[in-house]
């Protein structure tokens, strides 16, 4: 009997093994954001599985298929249908922003859990009914930015923790490029994301968000006291229903963030700055870090490997938040709560520039 059940334990634990790497279903909400490529590119990958993909746009959808080899069958113009027939477990988003609360209502209702992409939101309104539906579902609602998985981002973040800086006095982010229609992103994108109504915004909501993101973890989650922005239209001609430059100061009672959101930029950008008391973190790229802790020592200069980063892209990421091996925190830059405060910062920041007034965060 012992011996039986040493072999039944045996089993079981590799059934676990293995049904613990079965591949995530992946629906596809929408092809019209360019960050789609980075899914569609790597088909190959085995910890998620597209089983559908929803989109209107007829051409649009068939031009993919053709090019990424996509198997017809799983093309659906209907969102709801495409649950309802392939039954993903979790949806990531490529839709305009103002589309995002659609998706979350449909996958809401059925306990399908949801990543979009950057922000989380066109306004408070939309990202806080969002943010019920998902609770009230218990369901994963995530929002994905590229910066997320800089390793130098997440180094720098443990200077701070470990008071290499001293205490925080400015964080300075740039982020940005030298437009989306300056670097040809696809018209199906180029439409919605100068779109005022679609987009929430210029590259205020573009590039924003990132600088917002950044800022509100390296906070903990601490909203500012204040926000005051200047939006500009240095490009009225190219883009004259939307900002393509922002400025946004966000004011806490011991610091101050800075954000330098661009469409003008001479070459894309995303970097940070972050300035102590005692020390200097200039976070350059992705895995670069120039630091400087004391007075009598130089500059020094550090690349971060690929590998310290807790994930290497938003996909691997989702996965294990989903399975169970991840718990995602308020603080965490993919959070629902953090990507709130995002969204109230960039609704206080067109706020503050439409009355050049600063917006006192309640």
């Amino acid at each position: 009997m012992n011996k039986l059940c040493q072999t039944l334990l045996c089993f079981l634990a590799v059934a676990g093994t293995s049904f613990s790497k079965e591949p995530v279903k992946i629906g596809v909400a929408g092809l019209s954001h360019s960050h789609v490529l980075l899914l569609l590119r790597d088909q190959e990958r085995t910890d998620i599985k597209i089983v559908g993909i929803a989109e209107r746009d007829a051409a649009l959808a068939e031009r993919y298929a053709t090019k990424f080899k996509i198997d017809k069958s799983l093309i659906f113009d209907s969102l709801e249908d495409m649950l309802d027939q392939t039954k993903p477990e979790a949806v990531v988003t490529y839709t305009s922003i103002c589309e995002h609360l659609a998706v979350v209502e449909a996958c809401a209702s059925r306990g399908i859990h949801v990543m979009v992409e950057k922000p989380l939101a066109v306004s408070v309104e939309h990202a806080a009914k969002m943010i019920e539906l998902s609770k009230a579902a218990g369901t994963l609602l995530l929002t994905n930015y590229e910066t997320s998985w800089y390793p130098s981002n997440h180094a720098g973040f443990e200077m701070v923790e470990r008071g290499e800086l001293g205490d925080l006095r400015k964080i300075i982010v740039y982020d940005g490029h030298t437009g989306p229609k300056e670097i040809r992103v696809n018209e199906e994108f180029l439409d919605w994301l100068t779109d005022p109504v679609l987009n929430g915004g210029g590259a205020v909501t573009d590039f924003g968000c990132y600088g917002a993101d950044l800022i509100t973890w390296l906070m903990k989650g601490e909203r500012p006291v204040s926000v005051y922005a200047s939006l500009k239209q240095y490009k009225p001609d190219v883009y004259p229903k939307v900002d393509d430059d922002a400025t946004i100061v966000l004011s806490y009672p011991t610091m101050e963030g800075v954000i330098h959101a661009s469409w003008n930029w001479p070459f894309s950008r995303k970097d940070m700055h972050l300035y102590g008391t005692t020390g200097y973190a200039l976070l350059d790229d992705k895995e670069t870090i120039r630091y400087r802790f004391e007075k009598r020592v130089p500059e020094q200069t550090k690349i971060i490997p690929k590998e310290s980063a807790p994930f290497s892209d938003p996909f691997t990421f989702f996965v294990s938040a989903i399975r169970g091996d991840t718990k995602v925190g308020k603080t965490d830059l993919s959070s629902p709560e953090i990507n709130l405060a995002v969204v109230e910062i960039l609704e206080a920041a067109k706020e503050s520039s439409r009355t050049g007034k600063k917006v006192v965060l309640k």
